[in-house]
């Protein structure tokens, strides 16, 4: 590589450091606890209404660019299945929040049916400017659950972690519009001083997984970057939707990208060539093109503003433990703004966070009583009976449950596509040992279609569609979550699954089932059959 590329990344590098130090807040005296809402999102945040006007505009607009480089078409979500997005603070406070114990990770995001959440640190509205680091995690999260929310078909991690830093790198403008497919300047110093990946490495995961080490390693680097070559080189036009239309029609990832780029020698060659040049192309998007909606702005009264670092935590998920330490805040908040829905809702989670069920039915109904919108007090309501319902005698489990269901009905009436009222209808039926219904099984699928992000609800429609001797759409089901990108163990459990399934034949029932200890309760599928554990590693 030449000295002279190599000085522009680190001058770029460098520059964005400096960058990130120059926050364009509002008057901090008009900084407030403040919620926005979109067609797509909600945020939170202790800052200026003009800076989460910004913020939420930019990410409404960076969706509907996705939407146009793609050609792909995500529709709206429910109200419940939008991002929520909570704007910590600093890094150290999101850290601290979080309770975090890695002084790197700079923002979090979880994919949830009805509860996806993420996590970053202070609105930085560098106008014209990179993003600050915090939020390009959350562009790079975002465009995965873009992905994934558009298309059922499995995409290779290189592909999938290549288009996601390719849409992240993205700068904002509020009169020249958008640019995105930037260089991913942050992957500067990874592709100079990381361990390389070859081309054949990112194509090929068992060469990947046999060549690499413990250290840390370029390949979201060269992910990125042969994605960027293959989308601006107009020498290869039309090879990366080759590839991909290969891969959708089940062809090995390393056979379609020989059928599709040629020599792999010879692109490795023009890939090196392409990073020595400084890789600078990039999209740009006029903001007529990119609607952005109305954005629904409100100041958070005070009771709910204290409250939000509890909320924050909880929703995050915490221990057991964790959530002891929250309820006493909570508690405390709640004695003081006893007539807030907002803070007893926050109130009923920490409850059931704790283990107190009883208590988190009060609050829940206490919410419900001033607010009967409050979505998240059904859902708290909701778990807490569920929970009891599990615990109930064998004479008194069709009542117990049937009683569980009463406040997720609720909620489904209030909104219809809410996906977490379908999950439990399909639960109220397996976990007391009951066939499900028609409806029953119909309801956890469409609860898969609404929120096709959540892994965990797919790896159980594939548990359900097993038991009834449908393998091809079981093993279709699992598809996606075999090629997450981050793994986990809902891909080590998928992995397992398909396994068995591979060997079974059509109409054979199988009957799939988490090892005990391995996953929650709520994760088992109870469904009739033959019984075949999976032990996800942790």
């Amino acid at each position: 590589m030449g000295k002279r590329a190599l000085t522009i990344w680190l001058r770029i590098v460098a520059t964005l450091a400096l960058a990130c130090t120059l926050v364009l807040h509002g008057d901090p005296v008009s900084a407030r606890w403040h919620e926005a809402q979109t067609d797509r999102f909600v945020i939170y945040a202790d800052d200026s209404e003009r800076d989460i006007r910004r913020f939420a505009a930019n990410l409404e607009r960076y969706h509907a660019a996705m939407e146009i480089i793609t050609g792909r078409r995500v529709e709206q979500p429910s109200p419940s299945n939008r991002v929520t997005i909570f704007v910590v603070g600093s890094q150290r406070e999101l850290q601290r929040t979080l309770d975090i114990k890695s002084r790197t990770i700079g923002g979090i995001y979880i994919a949830r049916a009805g509860a996806s959440r993420a996590y970053v640190q202070d609105i930085q509205n560098r106008e014209g400017e990179y993003s600050h680091f915090s939020t390009v995690i959350l562009l790079h999260e975002y465009a995965h659950h873009f992905l994934i929310s558009s298309s059922r078909f499995a995409m290779p991690r290189w592909l999938g972690e290549g288009m996601a830093e390719f849409f992240a790198a993205t700068v904002f403008d509020d009169e020249k519009g958008l640019q995105i497919g930037l260089p991913a300047t942050h992957r500067g110093r990874e592709l100079f001083y990381a361990k390389d990946v070859s081309v054949r490495e990112l194509l090929d995961p068992e060469l990947y997984e046999a060549k690499r080490g413990r250290g840390y390693d370029a390949f979201y680097g060269r992910s990125w970057l042969l994605y960027h070559y293959l989308t601006f080189n107009d020498a290869r036009s039309g090879q990366l939707d080759a590839y991909w239309t290969s891969i959708a029609q089940g062809v090995p990832s390393l056979e379609a990208g020989e059928a599709a780029f040629g020599d792999l020698d010879t692109l490795e060659g023009e890939l090196n060539a392409y990073l020595r040049s400084g890789a600078r192309n990039g999209l740009s998007i006029a903001n007529d093109k990119l609607p952005v909606g109305p954005i629904a702005l409100r100041e958070l009264p005070e009771g709910e503003a204290k409250m939000m670092n509890v909320r924050m935590a909880s929703q995050a998920g915490v221990s057991r433990e964790q959530a002891l330490e929250l309820l006493i805040e909570a508690r405390k908040i709640a004695a003081k703004y006893p007539r807030d829905p907002g803070v007893l809702t926050a109130l009923a989670e920490a409850e059931y966070d704790a283990g107190y069920d009883a208590e988190a039915i009060t609050a829940a109904d206490a919410a419900l009583a001033l607010n009967p919108q409050a979505r998240n007090a059904y859902v708290q309501k909701g778990l807490a009976l569920f929970r009891r319902a599990r615990q109930a005698g064998a004479e008194d489990k069709d009542a117990a449950y049937e009683a569980a269901m009463q406040p997720f009905a609720a909620l489904n009436k209030l909104e219809n596509d809410h996906p977490l009222p379908l999950i439990h209808y399909y639960r109220s039926y397996t976990e007391r040992g009951a066939e499900p219904s028609e409806n029953a099984r119909a309801a956890l699928e469409q609860a898969a279609r609404l929120a096709p992000f959540d892994q965990r609800v797919w790896v159980n429609v594939a548990m359900m569609q097993a038991s009834e001797g449908k393998v091809a759409l079981a093993r279709n089901s699992l598809a996606p979550v075999l090629a997450n990108p981050h793994g986990g163990p809902q891909a080590a459990a998928a992995r397992a699954f398909d396994e068995v399934l591979a060997g079974r034949k059509e109409g054979e029932p199988v009957m799939l089932r988490y090892s005990r200890g391995n996953e929650e309760p709520e994760d088992t599928a109870g469904l009739a059959g033959e019984e075949v554990e999976a032990v996800p590693k942790r």
